[in-house]
């Protein structure tokens, strides 16, 4: 595949590294999405044209930090089924019975999983054949007999190609149904929290969607009218998550945090998948991989509408060798489309300050950003020759956390914050609409788009504790409480008609009744 422009040596290295298996990777993954329809590929809130088809392979985010409140661990989060309306019935939110969830560990650079967490769901009801409802009564436990729908999982960890079960029918914290039906469903979450060897934990169940963004963005930029920015597309939503907090040590490359603190992360789903030859007859048992994410917004709005679907089926070991994929890291089509809606110039290319942030972590040996910050290539016992440009979610896991945490992360001087892992709070839209305008490089902010979207926080605040994501939402989203709802669903100059016909009908329901009573 020809190259758009000249480069420079650095890119010339990578484009080096590109193996002729590259190209067969891509067209296969291709094939495999075209012809076998029983295969979904999506992820990080419906990016990839089959979400609609799975969303319960659905990952939507990924989050890495050092635990607040035990510096020694490490917290991993990630979630899955975008936009849960709080009042989905009756069947509410499952985890897929026939997937598998991972959240992956880097820890040598060479894209490939060293450590991988995998959960398996597996659904039991009390009574299928004489009762629809979720749950029959008031749910004070999570084994109450009211609760007619439950999820238990089983947790492995496999390390150096060795797996070990960590929990085995562990309870789901279930989705939460109301007031009436949860009265306390900040202790049901509590008892899902469970210990697990080598002083871990772990938890699986509904949450509170922790991201938060003006998701209209994709209305070309808010319409080209920034005064249009600062409402929540995720407010009110929920979703499904797992989450860990691991001592660091065993996360480590060898063990050892102080001469290897830098791990890469992410998350992906897998399913059994369909034949390609005729998916009609034929079906396989080998597990596939249908949905991957690392960085939050790369496949959105980095990677082009033809390789989307491709990207989430492949192993970061093989990004490299997919050119078109990594030349709009270096050639971004964002800045270009703000650029021309809103005249702010985009910054020159080749952008190596993009390919160090997505591709191989922050270093002063890796390109222009001069900081030692999350790199591999910063382990010591990291074979050099074996690091390989990966996307993943790169943590340094020897940057002790902050006591003021800022929003916008290490370009605040925050360096416990994304893109050094990703916190609950970290204003990630924010950050990487600055980072791709060049600020990351130049460390200043660019002023025309310094507000961002205009949503700097959650809606709602996060825990103190492990698991940290707030509890689910309750309420039902369309509330009908915005200006725009009210005049659309019931317009001024039709609610005085209608309550009039409500009072003429109220009065003859009234004079019927009163005239019933009379001739009795």
């Amino acid at each position: 595949m020809k190259n758009p422009s000249p480069q420079p040596r650095s890119r010339r290295r990578l484009d080096q590294s590109m193996v002729v298996l590259g190209a067969g990777a891509l067209a296969t993954s291709l094939a495999v999405l075209t012809l076998a329809p029983g295969i979904s590929a999506a992820s990080s809130h419906r990016e990839a044209p089959l979400i609609a088809g799975d969303p319960r392979a659905d990952n939507t985010d990924v989050y890495a930090f050092t635990s607040p409140n035990r510096d020694d661990t490490v917290t991993l989060v990630a979630n899955w089924i975008p936009f849960e309306e709080p009042n989905g019935g009756p069947n509410f939110y499952a985890f897929a019975d026939d997937a598998r969830y991972h959240i992956k560990i880097d820890n040598t650079g060479d894209g490939r999983a060293d450590v991988t967490y995998t959960w398996r769901f597996k659904n039991k009801i009390r009574d299928a054949a004489d009762q629809f409802l979720y749950n029959t009564g008031p749910v004070t436990s999570l084994n109450d007999p009211d609760l007619n729908f439950r999820q238990v999982y089983d947790l492995t960890v496999t390390d150096r190609g060795r797996t070990r079960t960590l929990l085995h029918n562990a309870p789901v914290a279930p989705s939460r149904t109301g007031e009436a039906s949860m009265p306390d469903y900040g202790a049901l979450r509590g008892m899902a929290v469970r210990k697990a060897p080598g002083g871990a934990k772990a938890f699986a169940g509904q949450a509170e969607d922790p991201f938060f963004a003006d998701l209209r963005v994709f209305d070309l930029l808010y319409g080209g009218d920034l005064s249009k920015r600062g409402q929540d597309t995720l407010a009110g939503y929920n979703v499904n998550s797992v989450a860990l907090q691991i001592p660091k040590k065993h996360l480590a490359l060898r063990g050892s945090t102080t001469r290897n603190p830098v791990i890469g992360v992410w998350s992906t789903t897998e399913r059994r998948g369909a034949g390609v030859t005729d998916s009609r007859s034929k079906t396989h048992t080998d597990w596939r991989q249908v949905s991957r994410l690392g960085n939050p917004l790369v496949n959105e709005v980095v990677v082009p509408l033809k390789y989307k679907d491709a990207f989430n089926t492949i192993s970061p070991n093989q990004d490299r060798t997919v050119q078109p994929v990594v030349d709009k890291v270096y050639d971004p089509i964002l800045p270009k489309l703000i650029e021309k809606v809103y005249g702010i110039p985009a910054p020159a290319t080749p952008r190596n300050d993009l390919a160090e942030i997505y591709l191989t972590g922050i270093c002063k040996a890796c390109g222009p950003i001069k900081a030692d910050l999350n790199a591999h290539q910063l382990n010591k016992d990291a074979n050099r020759r074996k690091i390989v440009p990966a996307e993943e979610l790169r943590l340094n896991m020897a940057v002790p956390p902050t006591g003021e945490p800022q929003r916008l992360g290490v370009l605040a001087g925050d360096l416990a914050g994304f893109p050094n892992g990703r916190r609950l709070a970290d204003d990630v839209v924010d950050i990487s609409l600055q980072a791709v305008e060049g600020a990351a490089q130049s460390g200043e902010l660019v002023p025309a788009l310094a507000e961002g979207d205009k949503v700097d926080t959650n809606e709602v605040p996060f825990g103190n504790g492990f698991p940290y994501l707030a509890l689910p939402h309750t309420k039902h989203v369309n509330s009908g409480t915005g200006e725009g709802v009210r005049q659309s669903a019931l317009k001024p100059a039709n609610a005085a008609s209608i309550g009039g016909v409500g009072a003429l009908l109220l009065g003859t329901g009234m004079f019927r009744l009163r005239r019933r009573r009379a001739t009795r």
